[in-house]
């Protein structure tokens, strides 16, 4: 490991971001918890139901897992009757996923708790204000090319 100055770190901003994730997700875990699901099936039912039809393959893309934890995952869904798989039309072998109206419903549900803690913390700010927030949010995304991570797991145990 390399040697890290700790005074360039900023504990602050950091503390900040975990307590603002770890309250973020609380409300969509509660209801997901009296279903019987996690924040993976969160995920998934989120991102068919904001990009109906989209692949199997560009869901894989967008969640950097592997197809194996995606299907344990999707499974459930569909057995539940939140999402359907079906083939592409053009291309019989692609799998196009949508949601069901159950689906869409608890997408919205999950999400409902969520847009409300946003529209709280920005509701103080200008446009320009809310502009900087989201650029912020959008410039911290994406990894480091300096650190190498495999492509993960969409396994519970990693978000707690």
């Amino acid at each position: 490991m390399p040697a890290v100055d700790e005074a360039q770190i900023d504990f602050e901003a950091i503390e900040l971001l975990f307590f603002a994730y770890r309250d973020f997700v609380s409300d969509p875990d509660a209801i997901l918890a009296n279903l019987g699901m996690g924040r993976a099936h969160h995920r998934v039912v989120y991102f068919v139901c904001r990009q109906p039809g989209m692949m199997v393959t560009d869901l894989l893309d967008t969640l950097q897992i592997t197809k194996q934890s995606l299907a344990r995952v999707l499974k459930h869904l569909i057995d539940m009757g939140y999402i359907r798989q079906m083939a592409g039309a053009k291309d019989r072998r692609q799998r196009r996923l949508y949601p069901t109206l159950a689906g869409r419903e608890l997408a919205l549900a999950l999400s409902e708790p969520q847009s409300r803690r946003i529209a709280r913390a920005m509701e103080a700010l200008t446009p320009e204000m809310r502009q900087h927030v989201k650029l912020f949010l959008q410039r911290m995304r994406g990894r480091d090319p300096n650190i190498e991570l495999p492509v993960r797991d969409l396994d519970e145990s990693q978000d707690l």
